[in-house]
């Protein structure tokens, strides 16, 4: 794919983001059972961990944590484009009342160009965001001072996702425009080195409407060997087994979405043996089995994402699913609805329970307090960020307090 069709790849994506101001039910065979092996104790420089899918309840893109008892206001960090009209001036630092869910502005960490998407490292102490430019990076920053360890380049244009390996060892980023996915390694300190490992997704052939491979997310399965990129232009999800050693990436799997269904984001069953895929071009959710020996992922039939029917174009963006496995949430950027889920049959199945209104225009984003207890959403067209408490026997959303604004809100990311 030439120049030409790369920018129209991140136009494209600028575009969809418009950086201005009943039961439904489908199932798939759960594979064989996974292979059991015990995990390793590893720091950050340790050797990889095999954690057990079925003993440890945090999903492994880090959706749904262990629960803890809130105390005291904690730390909210907001993503938004810096290089548009009215947005943002760098990372968006807050804090959140983790009872209510009433959010206060503490600043602002400038210095990050369009930090559109942000993670943090299992110890806490490190955040991550990428830079979403034609020359993309990602950059490293030190919670306790807000002190910006530096930044590396990704080897690829427009990065839009990234997430840290439950080692603490490795962050994984992909990039749209260019269609690859890279990996950095983590030192002790939480500065990342240079890049380790790059793969440009070369085929299959874009699908319809596309002009090429764009890679919207990276994160690691439940086995903790298998990393998965998500391609929203291949209609593909690529499995790649990750050298612990070197960070370097061999493909072993792919699993394709029907045509034009354009996949953007992959969350995990807490059971590790099922995972959910939302479609962004073709308005559907799927329900997946994954085998964590062969990190072999099986995509099963397309289904309701609770859109209103005639309410104009829908763009499913995340979806997640609750630490006890119960639950799942879809945000709807388009329908500005947020979709609730009963999980049911062990993950294999997803039945519609209902929609709220996302309390703001395009919800890019959703995300879980630690505890559980809340979700976040961040508004991008109206530049907010919406809070709701989670019933945790019903999964049921309810507004907690009015939108906290946000110029350019992309990426709410509670601690």
């Amino acid at each position: 794919m030439g120049s030409g069709g790369r920018g129209q790849g991140w136009s494209r994506r600028r575009f969809v983001g418009a950086l201005t101001g009943a039961a439904a039910v489908a199932a798939v065979p759960a594979p064989a059972a996974p292979r059991r092996t015990p995990a390793t104790a590893a720091g950050p420089q340790g050797p990889a961990a095999s954690p057990d899918p079925e003993a440890d309840p945090e999903s492994a893109d880090g959706t749904g944590g262990t629960p803890e008892k809130p105390s005291g206001p904690r730390p909210l960090c907001i993503g938004t484009y810096t290089s548009v009209e009215n947005g943002g001036t760098g990372i968006g630092l807050a804090e959140y009342d983790p009872v209510t869910g009433a959010i206060t502005g503490r600043g602002t960490l400038t210095g990050v160009p369009d930090p559109s998407y942000l993670a943090v490292h299992p110890d806490g102490r490190t955040l991550y965001a990428v830079d979403e430019r034609q020359e993309g990076g990602v950059t490293a920053v030190r919670l306790a001072d807000r002190r910006v360890l530096g930044t590396r380049s990704t080897g690829g244009a427009g990065p839009c996702h990234l997430s840290v390996h439950p080692t603490g060892r490795w962050l994984l980023s992909a990039n749209y425009t260019s269609g690859s996915v890279a990996v950095h390694p983590i030192d002790r300190s939480g500065a990342l080195g240079e890049r380790a490992g790059l793969v440009t997704h070369t085929s299959p052939p874009p699908g319809p409407g596309q002009d090429g491979p764009h890679a919207h997310q990276f994160v690691t399965g439940p086995d903790g060997g298998h990393v998965l990129a998500v391609d929203l232009g291949t209609d593909t999800v690529y499995t790649y087994r990750l050298d612990n050693r070197t960070g370097r990436l061999t493909e072993v799997a792919r699993a394709h979405t029907r045509p034009g269904a354009g996949p953007r984001h992959l969350t995990f069953h807490p059971g590790g043996r099922h995972a959910y895929l939302a479609n962004e071009v073709d308005d559907t959710v799927t329900v997946c089995g994954y085998d964590p020996a062969t990190g072999r992922l099986a995509i099963g039939d397309p289904q309701s994402t609770g859109s209103r029917p005639g309410g104009g174009r829908n763009y499913p963006a995340q979806i997640l699913v609750t630490a006890d496995g119960s639950f799942a949430h879809l945000a709807n950027r388009g329908d500005n609805s947020i979709a609730r889920y009963a999980v049911e049959s062990g993950g294999a199945r997803l039945r519609l329970l209902d929609t709220v209104p996302a309390g703001g225009d395009f919800p890019r984003q959703i995300a879980y307090s630690p505890d559980g207890g809340l979700l976040f959403a961040a508004d991008q067209k109206s530049g907010s960020v919406s809070v709701f408490r989670v019933d945790r026997a019903s999964g049921e959303l309810t507004p907690a307090g009015e939108p906290f604004a946000s110029p350019v809100a992309v990426c709410a990311l509670p601690l």
